[in-house]
């Protein structure tokens, strides 16, 4: 799979990164050009752009819906963000209470680059990011295989458990498999997030601070539901939940059976409104909206 490499900086003081997305300078701005695709990559004035980590979702730290912003559990969600930066190469990052803006980290940018083929509706770079020095030259199309995805930080978030394998069309399938692997690896050995997913055994939206407090579950079930539950002014009730997936029409394919078909055909609601997927997630390509 031949994929653009960029080398440059990660930069975290002043922005909010999480487990599965931080900011990224090129050592040469005009490489953002080069970024093939139908959106282009949206940058600040110093030209950092924010990196939407390719084959990986983890727990949201702060996701905005109609009724303001909201979360995961915190637990799971601060630890993927930290196991982030760490492997990055960030010391001593320091966060602002309110928010999560990180204040301060050692050293202010770490050296390391990135392999991308697009960006995301939202100008977000989809990328694979490594620490260091590239495996090739700056701002030219390389293969990209298997050995080079394990020393990234989006594999090394999947074999710690703390981030769930979501996959789209663009991913190679060695790629795929490889990244695959590692999520079953972790689940396996209960690593990260693994003990306490009920993504598949169901999750009870019991409160109204489940969703933040309680309940693990894959990120995108997550922001779906926590969209569905803005609109509803407190009611917890999740009759509705899949006339509104319906409605948002997430197409996916199925590896397993060959079909393709949406996200409302693969959960189920129970009438105490318990949700939960039939379907695991590393079973699943996404189609990119």
């Amino acid at each position: 799979m031949a994929m653009l490499v960029i080398e440059g900086t990660f930069r975290v003081v002043g922005a909010r990164p999480d487990g599965d997305s931080v900011r990224f300078y090129p050592n040469d701005l005009d490489d953002w050009n080069k970024v093939e695709g139908g959106h282009r990559v949206r940058r600040n004035k110093s030209g950092g752009a924010q990196l939407r980590l390719d084959g990986i979702d983890a727990l949201e730290t702060h996701f905005l819906t109609g009724a303001g912003e909201t979360h995961q559990p915190p637990r799971f969600a601060d630890a993927a963000s930290a196991e982030l930066l760490d492997f990055l190469g960030f010391t001593d990052v320091v966060r602002r209470e309110k928010d999560g803006t990180v204040t301060a980290a050692e050293p202010l940018q770490a050296p390391g680059y990135i392999f991308t083929r697009t960006a995301d509706v939202y100008g977000r770079c989809v990328a694979f990011a490594g620490k260091g020095a590239a495996p090739g030259p700056s701002g030219t199309k390389i293969h990209f295989d298997v050995p080079m995805v394990q020393r990234t930080v989006n594999y090394h978030q999947l074999a710690r458990g703390l981030a769930y394998p979501t996959f789209y069309r663009k991913l190679f399938p060695d790629l795929r498999t490889a990244m695959s692997e590692a999520a079953k690896s972790a689940r396996a050995e209960q690593l990260g997030v693994w003990p306490k997913d009920v993504t598949l055994t169901g999750a009870r939206v019991a409160k109204e601070r489940s969703l933040e407090e309680d309940l693990v579950i894959l990120p995108k079930l997550f922001r779906r539901l926590a969209d569905y539950l803005s609109l509803n002014d407190g009611d917890l009730s999740l009759g509705g939940f899949l006339d509104y997936l319906d409605q948002k029409d997430d197409r996916l394919f199925i590896l397993s059976t060959g079909h393709w078909t949406s996200l409302d055909t693969i959960v189920e609601v129970t009438d105490d409104d318990t949700v939960r997927m039939t379907v695991p997630c590393e079973d699943l390509i996404f189609e990119e909206k």
